[in-house]
């Protein structure tokens, strides 16, 4: 898979002609392109064989059982410690069949504890990471929609493009976004009752205030809102991100509409309290969802490429599948 572009153009592949390091023969080779958005790192894994076997007939949910049930190796390999972390998230590239259908390309989304439905800052990377490797046939100037297939359903995402390579900022449209539920008390261990909103915004957020906690976003070490967020995931299965992430940011804005905070097309701007990233987004568009009024949201931020990387396994590393370190 070659990149498009001038002069310093490199492929997924290159240096493919000099020997690796000793490892196992049956074992893989995994070949990634690392990215990060708003500081959250993103492993793409633009090529697993198990999954293209596979994704012939079968749907995207379909398929994410299939490569959870017989490869997770491959999750735990390049997500877990030590070539990954616990911030480490991944996402395997899917082109054609059915997962696909009517997308420029489809996305398996991995991380720590497994696979989720949605990840926003990662549709912004692979927004760039299509135009930029030839997945888009004829894009287009200055901006291309790049259709990329989740398993939360279908989104779009609008990609400079100058005719050579993307740019940024990167921006997408969501599937329908709304508020699942507010003022929801709940039992934090360690804490006691606080007041959360629920929003959906690709996949369940719990919103509440740092001040419920007795910390500060802006004064408090990290570790300590780390800690709370903890507390609070075992309770609402909350995640913690480095930057204010792309579906987190969707949702936000679903609650805020839904509580009349904002009017559509109104601009919010979210920044990370531990990188200073900044993303920003907006209701676009009123819809509905099931029974729920739902928005679609546009998120924009900026995508970075890092680097790329081979990945080989020796069978008789013990830990060459993984270890997961909190």
């Amino acid at each position: 898979m070659a990149a498009r572009g001038g002069g310093d153009s490199v492929g997924v592949g290159a240096g493919a002609g000099r020997a690796l390091p000793p490892h196992s023969p049956s074992g893989p080779v995994l070949q990634t392109v690392e990215m990060h958005t708003g500081g959250e790192p993103l492993r793409i894994i633009p090529r697993l064989e198990a999954a293209e076997r596979a994704a012939g007939g079968l749907s995207l949910l379909s398929l994410r059982r299939e490569v959870a049930a017989a490869q997770d190796h491959v999750r735990r390999a390049l997500v877990h410690e030590p070539r990954g972390h616990a911030g480490m998230y991944g996402a395997v590239v899917v082109r054609g069949g059915a997962a696909a259908e009517g997308a420029h390309l489809a996305a398996l989304f991995l991380h720590g504890a497994g696979y989720s439905a949605m990840c926003g800052h990662a549709v912004m990377a692979l927004g760039r990471f299509a135009l930029d490797y030839g997945l888009v046939p004829e894009p287009a100037r200055p901006e291309t929609a790049v259709r990329l297939r989740c398993p939360c359903g279908p989104v779009t995402a609008f990609v400079p493009w100058d005719g050579r390579r993307s740019g940024n900022p990167v921006r997408f449209h969501s599937v329908p976004a709304f508020a699942a539920a507010t003022d929801l008390a709940i039992d934090v261990p360690g804490h006691g009752k606080v007041v959360v909103d629920i929003g959906y915004g690709g996949t369940f957020y719990a919103f509440l205030s740092a001040e419920q906690l007795g910390l500060d976003v802006h004064s408090s070490k990290t570790r300590d809102l780390v800690s709370a967020a903890s507390a609070v995931t075992e309770a609402v299965k909350k995640q913690v991100d480095r930057s204010p992430t792309g579906s987190g940011v969707t949702a936000r804005i679903a609650l805020q509409y839904h509580k009349g905070l904002i009017q559509l097309n109104q601009t919010r701007t979210f920044r990370s309290s531990t990188t200073g990233s900044l993303f920003t987004g907006k209701a676009v568009k009123a819809t509905k969802f099931g029974d729920y009024n739902a928005v679609v949201v546009e998120v924009s931020g900026e995508a970075f490429y890092t680097g790329t990387a081979t990945f080989t396994v020796e069978e008789e590393d013990p830990l060459k599948y993984g270890f997961l370190f909190k």
